[in-house]
């Protein structure tokens, strides 16, 4: 771990995030859950909110993909994700629903000012993100896809969001 210069989770704790909470929005695999966890620990965001059906750690079933990524980002639990929205916007966040939707504007033309602080919501692995909260979000962001389905399991869309997103930060 020296070698790859690792992080402890003490260090990484106190680290400056990328300005960017991830929302699970009724999210119901616990793989789903702990790949979100392992990914946002990957891109150093500042946290993840769980919301209604989405399960919580401590439960072996997140842990066996966080592989201790509970343990360095931050998150919240809430029972309504429009809740957690409104709490959001209310610290000035942007709110992004990663949606097919008639005004949905694709992650290659997204261009995000260096200051934002942004919200990313994923939504269930059936139904996708709730239409209540589409309704309050500023934008939705779809992930152009060329093949034959229409979605992309919840783990891959977090991971491709994400690196787009703290592309732009960092650049």
């Amino acid at each position: 771990m020296q070698a790859l210069n690792r992080l402890s989770n003490e260090e990484f704790k106190a680290t400056q995030k990328h300005p960017i909470v991830l929302v699970l929005d009724n999210i119901r695999s616990m793989n789903n859950v702990g790949s979100a966890f392992r990914t946002g620990d990957a891109f150093g965001i500042e946290g993840i909110y769980l919301c209604g059906i989405t399960p919580q750690p401590p439960h072996r079933e997140i842990h066996k993909t966080a592989i201790g990524a509970t343990e360095s980002v931050d998150w919240e639990y809430f029972e309504s994700t429009k809740d957690a929205v409104i709490k959001l916007k209310s610290y000035g966040f942007t709110i992004y629903s990663i949606e097919q939707t008639e005004d949905s504007i694709s992650l290659a033309d997204i261009s995000i000012r260096p200051d934002e602080k942004m919200a990313i919501i994923v939504g269930n692995e059936v139904n996708g993100v709730d239409q209540d909260v589409i309704d309050i979000s500023d934008k939705c962001i779809e992930i152009p896809q060329f093949g034959t389905k229409h979605s992309l399991n919840v783990s891959v869309c977090t991971g491709v969001v994400l690196w787009e997103l703290v592309k732009q930060l960092k650049n």
